[in-house]
C-alpha cells in the first residue's frame, strides 16, 4: 500500500516533536512493506534530497510564515498528493493542516489524521488563531477515516466528545530511541560548549513561549545550583521572545542552539536531568528521549506530561519558578529514578509503528467514498 504524509515541516533532522515523530516512524512502515511519501516544505529541507531510510521525500514550496506557512502548504501539498504520489492513504499531521480535511475527502483520499496535541492551548496564538485550530480538530474528528491522538487523556476527552465516531479515535502514543548507543562516550559532547559529563541541566526544544524556557532561566537563577543551564535548539522564525531569551546566556546559561545525531544523544546521556517546563505538549518525544538515555528528568505538571506517569518527584507546577529552583537546588535529594524498562517497553517506536500500520492498511483496502461525509 501507499501512504502519503502531509502537515510537517518536513524529515530527516528537522525540529519539532512532530518531525521526530515522523523521522521514527515512517522508516519503520518502510520496512513492513509499505511505500511512504513525505511532503516536505521547502524552506527547512534539502531540496535536492529524494529519499531518507526507503522514505521517499518530495518538497513542496511555501511561504516562510509564522502564522500563513502550515496552511499554505498543506493545501498545495493535498493536491501534489492527490494528483502526483496517488496515494491509498494520506497522513495528516496536527490539527492545524486537519482543517483541510474535508479537501482531501472530496478529491477522493481515505485520511488517517494524527492529533498531536491541542495545539490551541499554545501562547502563541491570538484567538482567531485558536478557533481556526479548534475548527481543525472538529474538521479531524467529523471527517477522517481514522484519528490517532498521542495523548492518552486526550483520546478519552476526544471520545466522550465524538460519541458517534469514538470507534474511529484511537490512542496511539509517541515512542522514545531504543537503539541510541550505550557505548556513546563523552567526546560525542560538543567540545566548544565546555561541557564535563553530570555538570548541567539539559533542555531541549523550539524557543517559543509555550516551551517555558523563561521560567527554566527564571529557575535557574534563583537556585544554588552548581550546575551549567544548557539549552538546545532555536526558533523557526527569529522574534523579540527568542531574542530575549539568548540575550540571558552567560558563562553558566548556554545557548547551544539546534542539534542532532551522537551530539544530541551525547547531550542527552550525560546530562546530570532534563528538565521541560513546557505549558503545552502533545505527549513529549523530548522528555521520552531523554529517559530513554537514562537520564533524570524534572518535567512541569501538564496533563500531557503527567500522562506518560513518571514519579511524583519528577512534577513540578507549571509556571512555578521557585518550586522548579528549588528541584534544581536539591536535585540529589529527589527521587527522581524511573523503571527505564517498563517505560521502554510502553513508549516502543516498534510497538507504535505496527499499530499504525494496521490502523493505515485497514484504510487502504476499504472503498473510497468521495465526499466529506462524517460517518
Amino acid at each position: 500500500m501507499k501512504l502519503c504524509a502531509v502537515g510537517l515541516r518536513g524529515i530527516p533532522d528537522v525540529m519539532g516533536g512532530i518531525e521526530s515523530h515522523c523521522q521514527q516512524l515512517y522508516p519503520r512502515l518502510v520496512k513492513a512493506g509499505m511505500d511512504v511519501t513525505v511532503i516536505c516544505r521547502s524552506p527547512y529541507v534539502d531540496k535536492t534530497r529524494q529519499q531518507f531510510q526507503g522514505v521517499q521525500l518530495r518538497s513542496v514550496w511555501t511561504l516562510k510564515h509564522k502564522f500563513f506557512e502550515t496552511f499554505m502548504h498543506t493545501f498545495l501539498a493535498i493536491f501534489y498528493a492527490r494528483f502526483v504520489v496517488k496515494p491509498d492513504v494520506l497522513h495528516i499531521h496536527g490539527i492545524g493542516p486537519a482543517l483541510f480535511t474535508p479537501l482531501a475527502k472530496l478529491l477522493g483520499m481515505q485520511v488517517m489524521v494524527t492529533h498531536h496535541g491541542a495545539d490551541y492551548d499554545r501562547q502563541k496564538w491570538n484567538q482567531f488563531a485558536k478557533k481556526i485550530l479548534r475548527f481543525g480538530e472538529s474538521m479531524a474528528m467529523k471527517f477522517a477515516d481514522r484519528a490517532i491522538v498521542v495523548g492518552r487523556t486526550l483520546t478519552g476527552r476526544l471520545k466522550a466528545s465524538n460519541l458517534k465516531r469514538a470507534n474511529n479515535i484511537s490512542f496511539v502514543p509517541n515512542g522514545a530511541l531504543t537503539g541510541v548507543d550505550t557505548s556513546l562516550s563523552a567526546d560525542k559532547l560538543p567540545s566548544e560548549l565546555n561541557l564535563e559529563p553530570g555538570n548541567y541541566i539539559l533542555a531541549v526544544g523550539r524557543l517559543v513561549p509555550e516551551k517555558g524556557f523563561h521560567d527554566l532561566v527564571e529557575a535557574f537563577s534563583k537556585s544554588d545550583s552548581n550546575l551549567k543551564l544548557v539549552i538546545v535548539g532555536s526558533a523557526d522564525h527569529e522574534d523579540e521572545y527568542s531574542q530575549s531569551l539568548k540575550n540571558k546566556a552567560s558563562d553558566t546559561i548556554i545557548f547551544a542552539g539546534r542539534r542532532s545525531g551522537d551530539e544530541l544523544n551525547a547531550l542527552y546521556k550525560f546530562a546530570r536531568v532534563f528538565c521541560l517546563p513546557s505549558y503545552h505538549e502533545g505527549l513529549p518525544i523530548v522528555a521520552l528521549e531523554a529517559i530513554a538515555a537514562g537520564t533524570d528528568v524534572l518535567i512541569s505538571d501538564i496533563t500531557p506530561n503527567t500522562d506518560i506517569g513518571l514519579p511524583q518527584d519528577c512534577y513540578f507546577k507549571v509556571g512555578d519558578t521557585d518550586q522548579l529552583a528549588n528541584k534544581l537546588t536539591q536535585v540529589e535529594a529527589l527521587a527522581l529514578r524511573v523503571n527505564k524498562e517498563t517505560f521502554l517497553n510502553m513508549f516502543n517506536w516498534d510497538s507504535i509503528s505496527v499499530d499504525t500500520y494496521h490502523i493505515a492498511n485497514d484504510l487502504a483496502i476499504r472503498p473510497t467514498i468521495t465526499g466529506p461525509t462524517a460517518h
